[in-house]
């Protein structure tokens, strides 16, 4: 039971890194020049709803921007906010 826990946690760990990378990397793709920069405050920012609607799309860079591009009605403010500079 705990090995199979410890593969789950593991599992995950190694999800949540690649899906902050992907994150990233899809700041650093956008066309603005604050987005590119992808500081921390973007990243917390946005973070939440890449989890939320672009998901499925972890971790390529270029669908995570298209998809929030795509959602942008349904971005947080705060996401809103990063995409709109």
């Amino acid at each position: 039971m705990k090995a199979r826990f410890a593969r789950s946690a593991a599992l995950l760990g190694r999800y949540r890194r690649a899906s902050v990378l992907g994150f990233l990397l899809a700041l650093m793709a956008s066309g603005s020049a604050c987005a590119q920069q992808g500081t921390p405050e973007q990243r917390r920012a946005c973070t939440p709803d890449v989890y939320r609607l672009c998901a499925g799309e972890i971790p390529n860079a270029r669908a995570i921007t298209a998809c929030l591009r795509r959602q942008k009605s349904s971005l947080s403010p705060a996401c809103a906010a990063v995409f709109g500079q």
